[in-house]
């Protein structure tokens, strides 16, 4: 009886975390803010929750917690508000110095860089953490219970070209295969989470059954839809990049750009750029939809319906914020990253995708925290939570 109450709940909300490296603490932030506002703490608000690279994980931590989400968020907290880069990837000497060889040995022999992953950075100790903190039995334990509806993760396969979600979830849930993206059925463990993290170039790719696949915001080109394929009927969605309201102006170069410059602009592009365009394409169609009677739609059978959706997103430049905390890298970091400029001012934003140091995480956890309560009016209405007192 009670899982049939729980399994009663509608509208389903669905959770959109989208990927960001150590951006992502500020995801943190709004669930912390969002676990102090619900009445029931135990209550978790999103049935379907859906993440992408860091978001990934973060999404799979409040999943495997989704029966008490109040207590899931504290120890997704926890986690990040003690991180260093040397939990991620190998920040010690030995470590770089072994990394760079391997990159150097499979540039120059391709035998060995066929059986060998190349990147700049090895994030052996992401996969150990994963290992040690997540118990990923409890999502199907967690769907039986009715307090979640599904969990989607996504990645990028190298060799198909195609974005996958892997998700798992509760009966009814169909595969979805779309142009260049597609929805399959999985038992959602540490390689997914490792696959869909995977940033091109600085993580090395994951093999997942036949293929290899990397960052899972890579060419993602509709990262609001495998929560609707899931069946979310509303959406909120955390993103990692401050809005842009005005245009930016137009200056003369004073030289040429930084590798760390340009790279960072790259990140941006897989990162974020795509959830702006898909946000914008679901409002047009929602104010398409209410020109078009209902019965219209109805006698011409298209499945199309309105998506009420709220997005929070960072008040403050998380460039900004980045630099201010870029003397927190150990120090053979500190040393590669001013060799491509990213300890400079064109290159925070890369800086801001690989700083998991923490000071720069609390900071942007307090930023997702206090951003969350100035919206909570808004946040209590779009979740139907009605306020005490």
């Amino acid at each position: 009886m009670h899982e049939k109450k729980k399994e009663l709940i509608t509208p389903k909300v669905g959770l959109v975390l989208t990927g960001g490296g150590a951006r992502a603490a500020y995801q943190v932030g709004v669930l912390r803010a969002i676990a102090e506002l619900l009445p029931d703490k135990i209550r978790n608000p999103f049935p379907i929750i859906c993440g992408t690279s860091a978001g990934a994980i973060n999404a799979a931590s409040i999943a495997v917690s989704a029966n008490n989400f109040a207590e899931g968020v504290e120890r997704l907290e926890a986690v990040w508000s003690n991180f260093h880069v040397d939990h991620i990837y190998r920040s010690d000497l030995l470590g770089v110095i072994h990394n760079t060889l391997r990159c150097l040995l499979s540039l120059v022999s391709s035998e060995y860089g066929q059986h060998n992953p190349i990147s700049l950075l090895d994030n052996c100790p992401l996969e150990a953490l994963l290992r040690s903190r997540f118990s990923f039995r409890a999502i199907q334990h967690c769907i039986r219970s009715g307090s979640l509806h599904a969990l989607g993760l996504t990645a990028w396969g190298y060799t198909s070209g195609q974005s996958v979600t892997f998700y798992q979830a509760a009966r009814g849930v169909l595969p979805w295969k779309r142009a260049q993206r597609l929805g399959i059925p999985a038992e959602i463990g540490v390689g997914h989470l490792m696959a869909s993290s995977a940033i091109p170039f600085i993580f090395p790719a994951v093999k997942l059954n036949r293929e290899y696949f990397g960052d899972g915001s890579m060419r993602q080109l509709a990262p609001i839809s495998p929560a609707l394929h899931l069946g979310a009927e509303k959406l909120l969605i955390i993103g990692v990049r401050k809005p842009v309201t005005d245009e930016p102006k137009r200056m003369s170069a004073s030289g040429y750009p930084p590798f760390a410059q340009i790279a960072g602009h790259a990140l941006n592009s897989i990162f974020v750029d795509s959830l702006d365009v898909d946000l914008e394409r679901l409002l047009r169609i929602n104010e398409t939809l209410k020109l078009i009677p209902p019965e219209a739609l109805k006698a011409k059978n298209v499945p199309l319906r309105p998506v009420e959706s709220m997005m929070i997103a960072p008040s403050e430049g998380i460039n900004e914020i980045a630099q201010k905390y870029a003397h927190t890298l150990p120090w053979i970091m500190r040393y590669l990253y001013r060799a491509i400029g990213a300890m400079g001012p064109n290159g925070s934003t890369l800086l801001s995708y690989v700083l998991f140091e923490v000071p720069f995480c609390r900071d942007l956890i307090e930023l997702g925290y206090n951003d969350t309560l100035q919206q909570k009016d808004e946040l209590l209405k779009f979740l139907e939570v009605e306020q005490q007192g």
